[in-house]
């Protein structure tokens, strides 16, 4: 026996298998613990190990003082595409048969005292883990935040059956996405793009070690975070939820949030940390309608160089698990792919995490997808392509078909071995076996002032100055700020806009029910930008008159009749307008849109105003770039905030006041009209200005804003740009030195960014590239020396063949406005599929 493992081992070895160190390095004792575990399991528990099932399914929610609204019932209706007459039929219905059919449904129907309360039923969960062996649960009631006493209680009763009737624990999941999304009470932080525009990687790695630490207190081991969907098409409706455009921001990112959920040890989880679930692999950024879930169409070369780059970070840092990409990628889907899920993950980069599906995604290879014929088909093509959990959310009907798989040799025991050996794993890993529920003493954190600070912080640095004409930022009027400025000073704003007074618009979707909406209730302790506001200036100085406001009972992007008369009027009384405007919240494939443009009726709000000859401010509050050609040259100041969570209104209050100073810079390539949607790392035969012969060609690539663009209350100046090797070859690491001073009066913060350009290539090269960047403080009149070290690889791009080369030539590297041009004097071609 021991002769013929060796002889695999070397067999494996020649064809590279084991080239690539494990991605997490392996422990011995760890190891044996899973294989003792596996060797005593049978086929039926194996299997459970590999469903994960819905909360809801193991209880109900029973609905007290039930009133149904109808206009509620028809808008949830229409989001999910159902057709008109069947939606007329719905709301002819009584209250209770609405109930009846629309109950469990993760949107809020109801109206005035209606109260839901959900209840575990006991039963159905011991027979779900007793009988059907299920291993991993997940979601929140209704899509609805719970209280830590509700979570604590839940998941200590689903552990305690899990080990009763298993031995093994149960591995419980939540989308706590940018802090703790279904936990009332806890800390929610800025979104995913915030953190992208503060380009400080300290802020995602704290709040990602604040997000475990309350997951943990609410007895979760495990959330689908963090999102590497790399934003690069701004019709996309989950945009927000990564980091931007750019895959090495996405990369240092996705790594530093690892680092602060899991801890310093990814085999030895503490009861503080958690297990991440990185998503979606990949490319599910990219479709080519924009629509959510929709098939995406990209060449390999992009494939391999930027949307599969940030997995590979997370892969090579230690994420337990990944959630794969519910769409197609040139026609074929990730759950479906050999290719993709088992060779570039599992093999190529040896990362021994389970892969998760999204939400009932087996079953759209047949029901959507139409490549099986039927589940049971479905179930064999992706657990052999690599899928290890399937998350089925309302059946345990993957059991039986698996099985059935399994004993008609369709689906090899090996194979299903592996999958359970990595869920395993992940189980170990997080000390569940050992300390199957965590919280109570130890947490007494939870939800207090130090993460409350973090979260603000992380606002702050992530709000965008986009323009500030005449310096009318800050404004200081009656507030007594350091930092007076005598041009800006002023004494009534008016503020305006469907944004100006809603907690729903900062906090953004995922943010105690799925859509983010129906959730007044548990903000009521956090400021609206119009609260934060009076707070800073006074409330007598304060004018508010929205003019535009959201349908709270429709879709997203329903708004109430216009009442901009009203808003004009009230701009008599006013010095200066701040015009809050932009989304309502959305996620997923509620939030897919027909039009780009801001709404029509905030638009003629600004114009409407700008008429007055008031100064305007514009405060952009969403989730993607809406374009605002036709208005922003009305504004005197535009400032982009995205979505920054509960503690956005305060570091608003704070910047404009300027008791803080811009440091943010956009993480995307803000657009300027519909048919100019482009990234920064275009292709530089895509911007040509013009064609010689008889045609007027005209490709200059418009944009309202570049990625990387930001302004400050004060300036700075970068001088000395160095490289330390004017020539270069593959093995080579680069040291880029460049000198930044603060040159204005005020402290401030400085993202650094480092691009590199490719000036001839065998294939069209890139614009420019982002290679590294880091953030620094600098006080007024302070010179600090930024260094980062370039492996002289990392210039490397994936050609033609489909190989990554380095080829001879000239490279500019770039810093701000200086600019340093190297030489490669060696051509490299890689063949292996990573370097």
């Amino acid at each position: 026996m021991k002769r013929i493992v060796l002889l695999a081992i070397w067999m494996m070895a020649g064809t590279g298998l084991y080239a690539q160190k494990p991605a997490i390095p392996r422990d011995a004792q760890l190891e044996a613990k899973i294989e003792k575990t596996l060797a005593k399991m049978t086929l039926d528990e194996k299997i459970g190990q590999m469903l994960e099932l819905n909360l809801d399914v193991m209880g109900k929610m029973t609905v007290e003082n039930a009133k149904v609204d109808r206009e509620k019932v028809r808008s949830v209706l229409q989001q999910y595409g159902r057709p008109d007459s069947e939606i007329d039929a719905m709301v002819k219905l009584g209250d209770q048969e609405i109930i009846d059919k629309l109950g469990s449904f993760p949107v809020d129907i109801y109206q005035g005292e209606t109260k839901r309360i959900w209840k575990i039923n006991e039963v159905m969960l011991d027979t779900l883990i007793s009988k059907w062996k299920v291993g991993s649960i997940l979601n929140a009631p209704g899509s609805s935040a719970a209280s830590l006493e509700d979570w604590q209680k839940w998941i200590r009763l689903i552990q305690e059956k899990s080990m009763k009737h298993l031995g093994i624990p149960d591995i419980y999941g939540l989308d706590h996405n940018h802090g703790v999304t279904y936990t009332k009470g806890g800390t929610l932080f800025p979104q995913p793009i915030n953190l992208g525009a503060s380009f400080n990687t300290d802020l995602a790695f704290r709040g990602a070690e604040i997000t475990a630490y309350e997951s943990r207190a609410a007895n979760c081991p495990w959330v689908y975070n963090p999102v590497v969907d790399l934003s690069r098409d701004p019709r996309w409706p989950r945009m927000w939820e990564s980091f931007g455009e750019d895959a090495i921001v996405n990369s240092k990112m996705v790594v530093a949030e690892i680092k602060g959920y899991q801890g310093e040890d990814n085999n030895h989880i503490d009861r503080f940390h958690v297990g991440t679930s990185t998503k979606h692999y990949f490319a599910y950024g990219a479709p080519w309608t924009g629509k959510d879930r929709t098939p995406a169409y990209l060449a390999p070369q992009m494939i391999r160089e930027k949307y599969f780059e940030p997995f590979k970070a997370a892969a090579l840092a230690g994420t337990l698990t990944m959630m794969v990409n519910s769409a197609s990628v040139n026609g074929v889907p990730l759950h479906a792919s050999y290719e993709y899920l088992t060779k570039w993950l599992k093999e190529d980069l040896q990362w021994d995490g389970f892969l998760v599906t999204d939400w009932a995604d087996i079953n759209n290879l047949y029901s959507r997808e139409k490549v099986a014929k039927d589940k049971k088909d479905a179930i064999r093509i992706a657990i052999n392509a690599g899928i290890d959990m399937s998350m089925d959310p309302y059946s345990v009907e993957f059991c039986i078909l698996l099985k059935e798989l399994v004993n008609e040799g369709k689906v090899k025991m090996e194979r299903i071995d592996d999958a359970v050996r990595r869920i395993l794993r992940a189980k170990y890993r997080l000390g569940l076996f050992d300390e199957p529920n965590t919280g109570g003493k130890g947490f007494e954190k939870f939800g207090c002032e130090e993460f409350a600070q973090a979260s603000l912080k992380a606002a702050e640095e992530s709000m965008v100055l986009l323009k500030n004409e005449d310096g009318i930022l800050p404004l200081n009027g009656n507030h007594n700020s350091p930092f007076s400025i005598p041009n800006s000073q002023f004494k009534k704003i008016l503020l305006t806009g469907p944004n100006a007074n809603q907690m729903r618009c900062l906090h953004g979707g995922w943010s105690y029910t799925w859509q983010g909406s129906k959730a007044e209730d548990l903000t009521e302790q956090y400021n609206t930008i119009y609260e934060a506001l009076c707070n800073k200036y006074g409330k007598e100085n304060i004018i508010l008159e929205q003019g535009v406001t959201y349908n709270e009972n429709g879709a997203y992007y329903d708004e109430n009749e216009p009442q901009i008369d009203k808003a004009v009027a009230a701009a008599a009384q006013a010095d200066v307008i701040i015009a809050a405007i932009g989304e309502n919240t959305y996620t997923e494939t509620p939030g897919n849109l027909t039009n780009l443009w801001l709404s029509e009726n905030q638009r003629n709000l600004v114009k409407a105003l700008a008429k007055t000859g008031k100064p305007i401010i514009l405060v952009l509050n969403e989730g993607r770039p809406r374009l605002i050609a036709d208005i922003e040259p009305l504004a005197k100041a535009v400032v982009d905030i995205l979505i920054p969570g509960n503690y956005g209104g305060d570091a608003l209050a704070n910047l404009l006041a300027g008791d803080a100073n811009f440091s943010g810079k956009l993480p995307i390539t803000y657009p300027k009209e519909i048919n100019s949607l482009n990234t920064y790392d275009y292709k530089v035969s895509e911007e040509v200005g013009t064609m010689a012969g008889a045609y007027n060609y005209d490709a200059k690539v418009s944009l309202q804003w570049p990625f990387g663009y930001g302004m400050s209350y004060t300036t700075f100046e970068y001088s000395n740009l160095k490289v330390d090797k004017a020539q270069f070859t593959a093995d080579d690491i680069l040291t880029v030195s460049v000198d930044v001073k603060n040159t204005g009066s005020r402290a401030g913060k400085e993202a650094v960014l480092l691009y590199s350009s490719d000036l001839v290539a065998s294939v069209v090269p890139d614009n420019k590239r982002l290679r590294d960047f880091t953030k620094m403080s600098l006080e007024p009149g302070e010179t600090k020396t930024v260094t980062f070290s370039l492996p002289a690889k990392a210039l490397a791009f994936v050609g033609a063949d489909c190989r990554w080369t380095l080829e001879e030539g000239d490279f500019v590297l770039r810093v701000a406005r200086l600019s340093q041009t190297i030489n490669c004097t060696q051509t490299k071609v890689w063949d292996t599929p990573n370097i």
